[in-house]
């Protein structure tokens, strides 16, 4: 019997916009019905090294999303429609079929719109899954979503893309972006604790929050740090990141790289801020070359492509 959540499909709330669409019948906000949508499931060497370790994570990328990130790199499957539906049963197997190949965890990227259905390929799963699981998602977290998979998610790993409202409104279509993650991620500190490794440093429990320096948004970056320092001190790892990369024809996005002098002066608040437990990105690490190929790699191809479908609004 599958433990009792709080999730709906025919008035959905998993994510913050509470859309309340019947996804049994037609998709949500975010472009997806009730039953996950994936675009590929494969092992992934760069996540940090915590995650990937040396024989990398178990990367599951999720078809669809609840945010509008103008700068998306992920944009095929986000908002353009590329992946393949399966049942919750096969994306049972796909987990298992990862852990077959010796991956550190399972990571879920962009797992937050597919929750119910992620909440009962892990209940499917049950003890045969030995390895942690990670949430890799882009921070904008319904708490109750988070309560409801705290006992089946083991690492958390976040982004908190911004703090400023109007530029999550401009750039994410999200006004209340930080006052959702703010929330999302105070309930994983509580859900998860402290960060626990293993012997050979893999992260098997905690929190571990990404940020992407945005060009030209510096300031929005600091107070980030800032809140999180106060917020958490030590208790979660903090990953700054300095990838980002123009898209072409992306509209409204930063339309160049981040500048080094940039980038140093969000480095050197995150140290004075005493967020040393973590990672900082090198810049060398941003473009297109490591934007992974949809291709359906690790999907189980018993169903049809789900083609370029029309998205909620």
């Amino acid at each position: 019997m599958m433990t009792p959540t709080p999730f709906d499909s025919q008035s959905c709330t998993s994510c913050p916009r509470h859309c309340q669409a019947d996804r049994t019948r037609a998709a949500g906000y975010c472009g997806v019905g009730s039953k996950p949508v994936i675009a590929k499931a494969c092992v992934h060497l760069w996540e940090e090294p915590c995650i990937s370790g040396t024989r990398g994570s178990g990367t599951v990328f999720f078809s669809g999303c609840s945010l509008r990130c103008v700068f998306c790199q992920n944009y095929p499957i986000s908002r353009g429609g590329v992946g393949w539906e399966v049942e919750p049963a096969q994306l049972a197997d796909v987990f298992l079929e990862l852990q077959d190949k010796l991956v550190h965890n399972i990571n879920l990227v962009s797992p937050s719109h597919q929750a119910e259905a992620i909440a009962e390929a892990l209940h499917l799963c049950g003890g045969r899954l030995k390895v942690p699981v990670v949430w890799n998602s882009g921070g904008y977290d319904a708490t109750e979503t988070i309560l409801a998979l705290s006992e089946q998610v083991s690492v958390w790993l976040p982004d908190l893309k911004f703090h400023d409202a109007a530029l999550s409104s401009d750039l994410a279509g999200a006004p209340d972006y930080f006052a959702c993650a703010a929330a999302a991620v105070r309930t994983m500190v509580q859900c998860a604790g402290v960060p626990i490794f293993d012997e050979e440093g893999l992260l098997q429990k905690g929190v571990m929050i990404r940020h992407l320096v945005l060009p030209g948004h510096t300031r929005d970056s600091i107070r980030i740090l800032e809140w999180v320092a106060s917020e958490f001190g030590s208790s979660v790892l903090v990953s700054l990141m300095g990838q980002y990369t123009p898209m072409p024809d992306t509209p409204g996005a930063p339309a160049r790289r981040l500048m080094r002098r940039e980038y140093v002066r969000v480095t050197e608040a995150l140290f004075r801020l005493g967020l040393e437990e973590g990672y900082v990105q090198e810049l060398s690490s941003a473009g297109m070359e490591r934007i992974p190929e949809f291709d359906g790699e690790g999907v189980p191809h018993c169903k049809a492509r789900v083609g370029k479908r029309s998205m909620a609004t």
